[in-house]
């Protein structure tokens, strides 16, 4: 299939059948062939009703479809226009709005951005694996995702306290492993100490390096054993190998996808977003550059 999609009419072509959908999806979920989700028998107790496009197993005799416990259930949606969907969000690198895959695809813009947020669910990243494995060092940022105040209505703006800068606007902590080039990213409640040192506890393997600006909460990080090294943005952005301009290319994507096509994200939904642009940013460089960005990932969304 890696070799059929390469483009947004071959993803059409290739996807205007069902049973194509359906072979896909399923050779994704069970590579060695399906399995009951009832009684885990494999494929060879596993029976294929031809005019219902769904399975029935021999020994318990449950019936179930390809779309059972992945984002597809409970959608009236054919995969049809599932998986032009999911390939338009994979390859668009600015992201794509709901509106245009409506357009795209024919269905109402709710159901695209229905659509759109299953799949954005999909594409979080789940590894339990830490940063820093590879023993290459981890930049660690934070940036304030919202509008100015000034162009907020007066009704909304603060009545009291500073009147610009980071006032009102969500706040996003991003990580990037400069040996795998795989970047994280999460909304944070706040920028304190045991908040942002919390996360690098989780995400980062002990005793690793770890860059990061002079944001004063990141201080003492060497009492967790981590090598801890900065850059003052003062005085300097780079010193020899020490700088944070990878995780901050990551935030200019994430912010022109947010500023360009979605517009105006509730702080509610930015995570979404913001693990959407994370995994076209892992799987930026994938030989097969088209279908594979999301092939290989699960599509179970509510685990």
């Amino acid at each position: 299939m890696e070799n059929q999609v390469k483009t947004l009419a071959d993803a059409i072509r290739y996807f205007s059948d069902e049973q194509t959908c359906i072979d896909t999806v399923a050779g994704l979920r069970w590579p060695n062939g399906p399995e009951c989700p009832a009684c885990l028998m494999p494929r060879e107790r596993q029976h294929w009703l031809k005019t219902q496009r769904r399975w029935q197993c021999r020994d318990c005799g449950r019936q179930y479809s390809v779309k059972l416990n992945t984002i597809f259930e409970d959608s009236a949606v054919p995969l049809t226009k599932w998986l032009p969907a999911m390939w338009l969000l994979a390859n668009c690198k600015n992201g794509v709005s709901s509106y245009e895959i409506a357009r795209s695809i024919g269905v109402t813009q709710k159901s695209a951005w229905f659509m759109l947020h299953r799949i954005r669910e999909s594409m979080k990243n789940r590894s339990i694996r830490k940063l820093g494995s590879g023993g290459g060092p981890v930049e660690v940022d934070e940036t304030f995702v919202g509008g100015k105040i000034s162009n907020k209505h007066l009704s909304k703006r603060p009545k009291i306290g500073p009147k610009r800068g980071a006032v009102g606007k969500a706040i996003v902590m991003g990580m990037l492993d400069r040996d795998t080039r795989e970047v994280r990213s999460k909304v944070i409640p706040n920028v304190r100490r045991e908040t942002l040192q919390g996360e690098i506890l989780k995400n980062i393997v002990g005793t690793g390096t770890v860059y990061t600006d002079a944001f004063p909460s990141y201080d003492d990080l060497y009492l967790q054993r981590f090598v801890h090294e900065t850059v003052n943005h003062l005085e300097e952005y780079v010193r020899g190998e020490v700088h944070t301009n990878g995780i901050e290319n990551f935030w200019s994507l994430l912010k022109r996808s947010l500023n360009g096509t979605y517009v105006a994200v509730e702080p509610f939904h930015l995570e979404a977003y913001a693990d959407e642009q994370a995994f076209r940013y892992n799987n930026r460089k994938d030989k097969t550059d088209a279908d594979s960005r999301w092939q290989y990932r699960r599509f179970q969304g509510r685990d």
